[in-house]
């Protein structure tokens, strides 16, 4: 009974340091948007279907040393969730500032953070490129990148190029997943 209620009051002991810690230092980097939550439906304003515009992004608890974040948005699941064959970009950012916290719903080029650079999307363009799916429910991953540096302009790098770039580099990643469906 005693080696029990020993055993009972380390375990509360590890489970309290463990939250008081997790508090101080602030708890993993954490991606979000007002207009979803994860896993949950995009709504049609943010696709090809109604203003083509790009959600609102906050961030939060960069990691200590952040230099820069990246991010990319992407959709594994092209053509056809039942049969994906590729995975299709949407959108390429990199070199947002350290203290940026995030992006304003429908960014615009001349809008993004000072430094902010832009890859190519799928469409070969840069910029937001909202879901537009041909057939069935797909998955939009936003993916935020805190990275220990500023990288150099790539000149619109594609998604490959730019994660090249990043290897060795990154601190942190997290992700966001939006639905949408025709």
């Amino acid at each position: 009974m005693r080696f029990r209620l020993l055993i009972s009051g380390l375990a509360a002991v590890f489970l309290i340091t463990t939250f008081v810690n997790a508090q101080q230092k602030g708890g993993a980097m954490k991606l979000t948007s007002p207009q979803f939550e994860n896993n949950a439906d995009i709504p049609g304003q943010f696709t090809c279907d109604g203003k083509d515009i790009s959600p609102a992004l906050a961030w939060t608890d960069a990691p200590a040393g952040t230099k820069s974040f990246a991010l990319i948005v992407d959709d594994p699941d092209a053509p056809d969730p039942a049969n994906p064959r590729m995975t299709w970009v949407h959108w390429v950012l990199y070199n947002l500032p350290a203290d940026a916290g995030g992006l304003p719903e429908g960014v615009r080029d001349a809008a993004l953070p000072a430094g902010t650079l832009q890859g190519s999307n799928d469409w070969g363009r840069t910029g937001y490129g909202g879901p537009c799916p041909p057939v069935g429910k797909h998955r939009y991953f936003h993916k935020l990148y805190a990275l220990d540096t500023v990288l150099p302009d790539l000149s619109q790098p594609k998604k490959a190029p730019l994660e090249k770039a990043m290897e060795g580099h990154i601190l942190e990643k997290t992700e966001l997943v939006g639905l949408y469906q025709r």
